[in-house]
């Protein structure tokens, strides 16, 4: 009869024997099925992993594993019973490439660019020169013709209540509902008669009529400030997408005087793009 501690070395033994081969200096080379002679690799498995969606990532290794496994070996055969391709599938998995590869090249001009040196440049560059910009915190009153703005400036000279006469008459119901309050805004945020009536407007007077698109308004200025300048963490995104374009399109440039191209196709008729049956 075994003895109690060899026959627990044993179970041990056959456990490992009998469950999953542990990673011993595999990499992304490492061979794991041949299909007529062309290899499948454990990078292939892993990029063909980390390109499924969220819900697939989930699944237990072993089950992810073999999925993947017999994925790539089925698609393998499958791939090897086309003989011939034919100019569609050509053109498409050359463009696939392009894009993919092209995709490369990107990230890393982006990861080299966008750094907090070249955020800061940016935003110093944008604010060096700039003067301080005005807001203004206004209400306004909005009817379609200039005759009932007209009767309605007049009641308001007779002391009439601005922000009743916005809840009662304004076509504006949504800021009719808050007595014709707009809140604050700059230049550029609303239309060009309206905004050069508010720039002109003396705070606490009833300006108009002002025609706009929209119909005629009474605008009252309640009250104006100096903008405060916005921190560079309220304007990273914006900044890192300015200097990510600007990167991207100098080593565009760089790469291209540095390359030879010829554009043969400059002169054909742009209608041939139609053409499909060219890679039929």
């Amino acid at each position: 009869m075994m003895k109690r501690s060899g026959f627990w070395s044993a179970l041990a033994l056959a456990t490992v024997l009998a469950g999953p081969v542990l990673a011993e200096g595999e990499t992304a080379d490492t061979v794991v099925a041949t299909v007529n002679g062309t290899q499948i690799t454990l990078g292939q498995m892993i990029a063909m992993k980390e390109s499924l969606p969220p819900e697939y990532q989930g699944l237990p290794d072993d089950v992810l594993f073999k999925g993947i496994y017999d994925q790539l070996i089925q698609q393998e055969v499958l791939a090897q019973s086309v003989k011939d391709l034919g100019p569609r599938a050509v053109a498409t998995m050359e463009n696939d490439k392009r894009g993919y590869v092209s995709g490369l090249a990107i990230q890393g001009i982006v990861k080299e660019a966008v750094t907090d040196a070249a955020l800061q440049k940016a935003y110093d560059d944008r604010f060096k020169d700039a003067k301080p910009q005005t807001e203004y915190n206004a209400a306004h009153i909005l009817v379609a013709t200039e005759e009932e703005a007209n009767k309605l400036k007049e009641e308001l000279a007779g002391g009439a209540d601005f922000a009743e006469l916005a809840k009662t008459k304004s076509t504006d119901t949504g800021s009719g509902a808050n007595g014709g309050d707009l809140g604050w805004f700059g230049l550029g945020m609303m239309v060009k008669p309206f905004e050069d009536a508010v720039v002109g407007a003396k705070v606490g007077e009833v300006t108009g009529p002002v025609k706009t698109d929209f119909g005629y308004h009474l605008i009252l200025v309640k009250e104006t400030r100096i903008a405060e300048k916005p921190t560079l963490d309220q304007l990273r995104d914006e900044l890192a997408q300015e200097v990510e374009n600007a990167a991207i399109t100098a080593k565009i440039d760089e790469l291209t005087k540095g390359a030879t191209v010829t554009r043969e196709g400059e002169k054909l008729d742009p209608t041939i793009l139609k053409n499909s049956a060219l890679i039929d």
